[in-house]
């Protein structure tokens, strides 16, 4: 049997048996049997799926359903941006595209709708950004919080580990490959109109904020961008 169609048909008995994460799978000799393989082709399988992050190895206890993350998705985004930045195309801004898209679809929907609970937690985010620009500390870690805290709104699991992975993937990449300027007092000013118009309840003023954040970060990474790069600038909003 292909290595391939053990690993779908282990899949499928996780389905079937509606295992959820951490749950154990069967012994290895149980599944030597079940799926009628040897042992170096079923433990070849489960460290294929377990690089996908849809079982986990624990050696000396067994095999477990995976917590199923989105980890190879980000490592997969990341590598080919930076790989594509060297060939000279330009993936970083490809990959914010991508962000911008997602955010502008989705920020109108939470316009006057979010709890006051979420309200109060985002001015704080923001008013601690403030915070930090007086210092001349780095926004990030806030940043990234503001936008997760926004879209849990939401209510969507997978949605918010999506715009995670995609944060994660842009900043990590985006780190590594080029030094991007920053006024973090237009970054607080940003993130304080996106909070103002999602709780006005104006959908087509969270919208235009939010391209605005990003046309900001687009204009940014142009501008730190080498000379020989084909980061576009040009680039329509």
């Amino acid at each position: 049997m292909a290595a391939r169609d053990l690993q779908e048909r282990i899949k499928k008995l996780i389905v079937d048996r509606r295992l959820a994460s951490g749950a154990p799978l069967p012994t290895e000799p149980e599944l030597m049997a079940f799926l009628g393989a040897s042992r170096n082709s079923v433990r070849e399988a489960l460290k294929a799926l377990q690089a996908m992050g849809i079982v986990e190895i624990r050696h000396g206890f067994g095999t477990y359903v995976g917590r199923m993350s989105l980890a190879p998705m980000i490592e997969g985004l990341a590598f080919r941006t930076v790989t594509g930045h060297h060939r000279g195309e330009d993936s970083l801004l490809q990959l914010l595209e991508l962000r911008e898209a997602m955010e502008t679809g989705l920020v109108s929907r939470l316009a006057g709708r979010l709890p006051e609970p979420d309200l109060v937690e985002l001015e704080a985010l923001v008013d601690r950004m403030d915070q930090r620009a007086a210092q001349g500390t780095g926004l990030a870690e806030t940043d990234r919080a503001f936008h997760a805290t926004l879209y849990r709104g939401l209510d969507n699991v997978l949605l918010s580990e999506v715009l995670e992975a995609f944060w994660d993937a842009f900043h990590r990449v985006s780190r590594d490959l080029v030094e991007v300027p920053q006024d973090p007092r237009i970054t607080c000013r940003q993130h304080r109109e996106i909070l103002d118009a999602v709780r006005s309840g104006d959908s087509l003023r969270a919208e235009e904020a939010i391209r605005d954040h990003f046309r900001h970060i687009r204009t940014r990474l142009l501008s730190s961008a080498p000379a020989d790069t084909n980061l576009r600038p040009n680039e329509p909003v």
